[in-house]
């Protein structure tokens, strides 16, 4: 049998509105919850949950019992096996109980090196000498040491086989290293090698508190090479677009405080919560995916977004919301102050501080609105319909009816279109690809794909990112698929975004941009010196862009006659031709003028 201290102990940790809520849509009611019984039927909610007591009750039926009998009772399970259930949700372990031994896990062994890797790195930064650097590093970031313990913080030290070798003292099989990601191999060399080197460790935790995998954010400036951040593979035990960093630990507080704190990394993620911020979570290097917001919804409905401002933040908050919204949830903007991100904003100006910009979070269509009213989306024709295009896609993803309906009411009086206009565009299924040009107008000066070269800084990035996706999420912190002007490239570099591991073209994208991804895909071209080229490449896009956005301005300065419109412009166009200085050489720019034509209008440096 199980001792009685290890089933108070199940029972003390588990959540048992999360167990119920797994089987019962759960409302909150005060401080209880409430729902349709599971266990007879009936039209008005008369079965409760009391999570301060850990206790459910119907009224209809009179079943009640703990979280234990609930699990007996809907899974017909005895009293052991529904200890063993809810123990692997709570992360407890429960040592072999029943007379016949049950089948082994055949994942375990991916759970045991990952769990002796996690020590490992755990042990590598509280050694007083050679953990050293990376403990100052996580105290500059405001991370202290409870903190570090409590998401269990490690470091791998900037060597090519201390894991390796370390495994290998303990018997630890390499094939089941190389499976979880925690060796990587080379076609240069038959030795496999530390895949974490020179990183703070991350671990990432299932629901049950098993680690599954590990993100690795590089500690040193000097590898200019290497991704910022790396993250372990997609294995058997691990499918990062169905987890989210830090939920394991926020749950509890997430549904305490009926809110989610949604930002961008494992840093923002724990150094709010070391700023007294429990409720916080994050994706594993992807766009948010319907999966995990269906994990949120399982906790909360609200969601606060707290992205960076920047125009990829914006493209990924933008995303998100949509995402969330199809998913039943309500979505909020959290808008920082230019240059912060959540982990800046609370170490520089306290907890306070980020709780103000939280409490000032705009509903996601309201943010839309007001982004487009700045960028002067509602001066023209023209750009009001384009306008409408740009927020169409949140409409069709607000899936509560109630919502929609305000969403599209707001859209109609903002834009003059009339609601039954806009809900005819929303009956209308989504065609896949570009808009046709009647309905989305085409950017000012865009090239047709047919007319352009095959232009070689957006084939080589697209090539870089295809074999290395840890490329994806440093080419989205840079640019922007707005930034591609070969329309089918542009399509493909989205398409990567939103899948770093992407092998074949998603379905819905265009066939011109789906046909250049196969040819992508099956170049065997190995490209040296990847770093540099991946520089170069984004350096390039940049500088194209930026010259397209300021010939933008300059037929903008060409047309208005207000004084105080035509000074912003030429700020805007001042502070883009800065940007493009310090940025690029002076053969990018005049190769910039040849792409653009002999009638090119670029500010001169």
């Amino acid at each position: 049998m199980i001792p009685d201290e290890v089933v108070d102990e199940v029972r003390a940790r588990a959540d048992i509105v999360d167990v119920i809520g797994e089987f019962v849509p759960l409302k909150k009611a005060g401080r209880e919850y409430k729902a349709n019984c599971p266990f007879h039927e009936e039209r008005t909610p008369s079965f409760y949950v009391v999570p301060d007591k850990g206790f459910y009750k119907c009224f209809g039926c009179q079943k009640s019992g703990d979280v234990f009998s609930f699990v007996m009772e809907r899974l017909g399970l005895d009293f052991v096996e529904a200890v063993k259930h809810v123990a692997a949700r709570a992360g407890v372990e429960v040592r072999e109980v029943s007379r016949q031994r049950e089948e082994e896990d055949p994942n375990a062994p991916l759970y045991a090196v990952n769990a002796f890797a996690a020590d490992w790195f755990r042990q590598r930064l509280v050694d007083p000498e050679g953990g050293r650097v990376a403990r100052a590093y996580l105290e500059g970031r405001g991370i202290d040491a409870h903190a570090a313990e409590r998401f269990g913080l490690g470091y791998a030290p900037d060597e090519w086989r201390a894991l390796r070798d370390a495994a290998a003292r303990h018997g630890i099989d390499e094939a089941v290293m190389a499976e979880v990601g925690l060796l990587g191999s080379s076609d240069r060399s038959t030795e496999p090698y530390d895949r974490f080197r020179g990183r703070i460790i991350f671990p990432i935790e299932s629901m049950a508190g098993k680690v599954v995998a590990f993100g690795g954010r590089v500690l040193t400036a000097e590898r200019r090479d290497a991704p910022k951040y790396l993250n372990s593979p997609e294995s058997p035990i691990y499918h990062k677009g169905q987890m989210l960093y830090g939920l394991s630990w926020a749950r509890h507080a997430i549904r305490r405080e009926e809110s989610a704190l949604v930002v961008e990394g494992y840093i923002d993620v724990v150094s709010l919560a070391a700023h007294g911020f429990d409720n916080v979570v994050a994706p594993l290097g992807t766009a948010l995916t319907p999966e995990q917001a269906k994990l949120l919804a399982r906790y909360t409905p609200r969601v606060y977004l707290l992205f960076d401002s920047d125009p990829a933040g914006l493209r990924a908050t933008f995303r998100a919301g949509d995402t969330l919204l199809e998913e039943g949830l309500h979505p909020a903007v959290v808008t920082l102050p230019p240059g912060e991100d959540p982990d800046t904003l609370v170490r520089g100006q306290g907890p306070a501080a980020l709780r103000r910009h939280v409490d000032d979070a705009m509903d996601v269509l309201d943010r839309k609105l007001q982004i487009l009213e700045d960028r002067d989306y509602f001066s023209s024709i023209e750009r009001t319909r384009e306008a409408v295009d740009r927020l169409l896609p949140t409409l069709r993803a607000a899936s509560d009816p109630a919502l929609r309906d305000i969403y599209v009411a707001k859209v109609a009086d903002r834009t003059g279109v009339r609601r039954e206009t806009l809900e005819g565009e929303l009956r209308r299924p989504e065609a896949p690809g570009p808009r046709p040009r009647a309905e989305a107008p085409v950017p000012p000066r865009s090239v047709p794909a047919t007319r352009l070269p095959r232009l070689g800084a957006e084939r080589s990035l697209l090539l870089l990112m295809t074999k290395n996706p840890d490329f994806v999420e440093r080419a989205g912190e840079w640019l922007g698929a707005e930034d591609f002007m070969d329309p089918a490239y542009r399509a493909i570099f989205q398409a990567l975004l939103d899948d770093p591991e992407l092998r074949a073209p998603p379905r819905g994208i265009d066939p011109v941009a789906g046909e250049r991804l196969k040819e992508i895909l099956d170049d065997p071209e190995e490209i040296g010196h990847a770093g540099r080229v991946f520089d170069d490449a984004v350096k390039r896009i940049r500088v194209g862009a930026l010259s397209r956005h300021i010939e933008e301005i300059d037929r903008k300065i060409e047309r208005t006659n207000e004084e105080l419109q035509k000074r912003s412009l030429m700020e805007e166009k001042l502070r883009l031709a800065r940007e493009r200085r310090a940025m690029a050489p002076d053969d990018w720019i005049t190769t910039a003028r040849r792409l653009r034509g002999p009638n090119s209008n670029l500010p001169d440096r």
